[in-house]
């Protein structure tokens, strides 16, 4: 099921919109908290975000700015806002897509289906994984926290991405190591240790502690929250 995040600060419009998303078969979610948008992106880990431009503390060009730096998630403007400059502004910040307000309802919802086709329909993988405010996206190969990237190696980018995949679920050492080195070929599990360790000391060096748990005799885990 599609999720879709809406940063809208006019309560009517934005239960209206999430309502004929829901009517639709896809997922809605109101922004909460008109400080820390991000966190909420990165919490909810939505396909598409829908964002207005005039909004309390910052405007959706910030916003979006923001967003860009970390996901390629697509970005749809709805904006009573609509004149020229506007709209070249948002295009210019990374949006998608830009709706006039007042707007049919039935003409949002065809801009977000396409859109999602688009995006979506050659690629079975949510382009962005989440987990404790961490985001890992797919399409690049970035992993940020906190609006910082932490660089990774091929393996250590493997092994989160596994992980990510599987958040709340226990993955064994052998389906890593088969993740990291894709051969039937004798590979000493030692490797493994020393990658998962590597990786480890650049999370808690970024903030991230605890991040990965290991579970003896079973693999490791990502927990969810």
């Amino acid at each position: 099921m599609y999720k879709i995040l809406i940063v809208e600060d006019d309560s009517g419009i934005a239960s209206a919109v999430a309502a004929q998303i829901e009517s639709w078969g896809m997922e809605a979610r109101i922004i909460r908290d008109f400080r820390n948008i991000p966190g909420e992106f990165a919490q909810y880990s939505p396909h598409l975000v829908l964002m207005d431009i005039s909004l309390p503390f910052m405007n959706g060009y910030h916003w979006c700015r923001e967003i860009r730096s970390v996901s390629r998630v697509p970005i749809i403007f709805i904006s009573s806002a609509s004149d020229n400059m506007n709209i070249i502004m948002a295009m210019n910040m990374g949006a998608d897509d830009f709706i006039a307000k007042p707007f049919d309802s039935q003409v949002l919802i065809a801009k977000i289906q396409a859109l999602l086709r688009r995006t979506y329909d050659f690629s079975e993988n949510v382009p962005v994984l989440s987990a404790h405010g961490a985001m890992l996206n797919t399409a690049d190969g970035t992993f940020s926290y906190e609006g910082s990237q932490i660089s990774l190696s091929k393996n250590e980018y493997r092994i989160l991405l596994v992980l990510m995949q599987n958040k709340g679920k226990v993955v064994s050492r052998e389906k890593l190591m088969e993740a990291l080195w894709q051969t039937d070929a004798f590979v000493d599990e030692n490797a493994l240790t020393v990658n998962v360790g590597r990786l480890r000391r650049k999370l808690e060096a970024a903030g991230l502690q605890g991040f990965i748990e290991t579970k003896f005799g079973l693999g490791y885990l990502i927990p969810e929250g």
